[in-house]
């Protein structure tokens, strides 16, 4: 994220992705890199972000309108912006013809509603890592910074579906969020969260996460201040609502300048198959399938996630969340995960059990965890935890499921 209070440049994307890693990492200490892309707010996307130049993640249930914008050209003449994209899409798709930074901000102020704009900076779609526009609008009710990333995901893959899919309860904290279709085919996801997970500081954060069936990936972002971070809060809410976030993401204004981008000729151009995405495994639906009898579910995550999923489980005595990851082709990590007093049974499957503390910091957590590894490399990691998030005051003194109850979800056959 650019920080406007930096002397020198920023990528925009840097601090978030650290941050996002980070938070991801601490979440799930048994496959770090699976729950950044299932779970966490400010982690699930960071991969995704940092590829394409995106910000966060987010929806809200409103009406989707449909809305066109034209791209300002350095010249600002609109009738020349409205040829931007057939100008941009003129020449090869190797080499399209650049947007500048320049013509982004010029764009972003003509979408918004009339205020004052200050502290802009952009980068082309011809400049590295991808383009994206930053300022700070003040409609008259206090100062919001506003940031659009541009940039482009697979169609029909996986992280198609998660850019524009709310993150769970169990991992994420916000007030609102929704997912829904315009009329064109394009999925929209707008989120009313948090710059901080822990609100430890209340600004609040803003997105909408928008992806075409072509692939195009619009993400808008902001603030109720001047700055994401270090800056105090200027409102009680970012200035636009849900719907005008809708709309800003949808204006094809910045379809066109994503058209503009170069394309790498290595990039997969068809939609991937269900085997490519991981979408024939559930392993939401499997985890619910070995539940033991009396349990209800409260939250379920995402059925297509490649290789995690959880529940969020109770007995009637108080919530209990259960994550499981499933990994293939572990074998050249086995020696670093199981050691030598790792169970070894008949079949030459080994297991690993551990009992602590929670790691996020909520107030008396522990966590319960059943690690295993197939002689094919093969991989079934369950965890429970005595809250219904890692990061709230456990709500029971131990998990709804018994450690032999981990085990035996863990070994089951279904998970092959």
């Amino acid at each position: 994220m650019p920080d406007t209070q930096h002397s020198e440049p920023l990528d925009p994307f840097e601090e978030r992705l650290t941050a996002g890693l980070h938070d991801a990492g601490n979440a799930f200490e048994t496959d770090r890199a699976a729950l950044a892309t299932a779970g966490a707010l400010k982690g699930r996307r960071r991969l995704l972000r940092r590829r394409n130049a995106a910000v966060m993640s987010g929806a809200a249930g409103i009406a989707l309108v449909g809305v066109g914008g034209a791209l300002l050209l350095p010249s600002g003449n609109p009738a020349e912006a409205q040829g931007s994209a057939a100008t941009s899409t003129s020449a090869s798709s190797s080499t399209p013809t650049p947007v500048s930074g320049d013509a982004l901000i010029r764009t972003l102020e003509k979408l918004l509603p009339g205020g004052k704009f200050t502290k802009a900076e952009a980068r082309g779609t011809d400049e590295e890592p991808s383009p994206y526009v930053h300022l700070v609008y003040d409609d008259g009710k206090g100062a919001s910074a506003i940031e659009v990333g541009l940039g482009r995901v697979r169609p029909g893959s996986d992280q198609a579906r998660q850019t524009t899919h709310c993150p769970g309860k169990a991992f994420a904290h916000y007030d609102a969020c929704g997912t829904s279709r315009l009329a064109d085919g394009s999925v929209v996801m707008v989120l009313q969260g948090y710059e901080y997970p822990d609100r430890r500081v209340d600004t609040k954060l803003w997105n909408a996460e928008l992806v075409t069936p072509q692939g195009q990936h619009v993400s808008i972002s902001e603030w109720n201040a001047a700055a994401e971070k270090d800056a105090p809060i200027s409102r009680s809410q970012p200035p636009l609502s849900p719907a005008k976030l809708t709309k800003l993401a949808a204006a094809t204004a910045w379809r066109d300048a994503i058209d503009a981008m170069p394309v790498d000729p290595n990039s997969p151009v068809t939609p991937p198959s269900p085997s490519d995405t991981g979408a024939a495994l559930s392993v939401t639906s499997t985890l619910r399938t070995l539940l033991p009898k009396g349990l209800t579910v409260s939250e379920a995550g995402d059925t297509d996630d490649s290789g995690f999923g959880y529940l969020v489980v109770d007995d009637g005595k108080g919530k209990t969340l259960v994550q499981v990851n499933v990994q293939a082709d572990m074998s050249d990590v086995e020696g670093d995960l199981f050691g030598s007093d790792a169970e070894v049974l008949s079949d030459g499957t080994k297991v690993a059990t551990h009992q602590g503390p929670g790691e996020k910091g909520g107030t008396g957590v522990v966590m319960w965890t059943v690690d295993t590894i197939r002689t094919d490399g093969r991989r079934v990691v369950i965890s429970a935890f005595n809250s219904g998030a890692q990061d709230t005051t456990a709500t029971r003194t131990s998990p709804a499921l018994t450690m032999k109850q981990l085990r035996t979800i863990a070994l089951s056959p279904n998970w092959l």
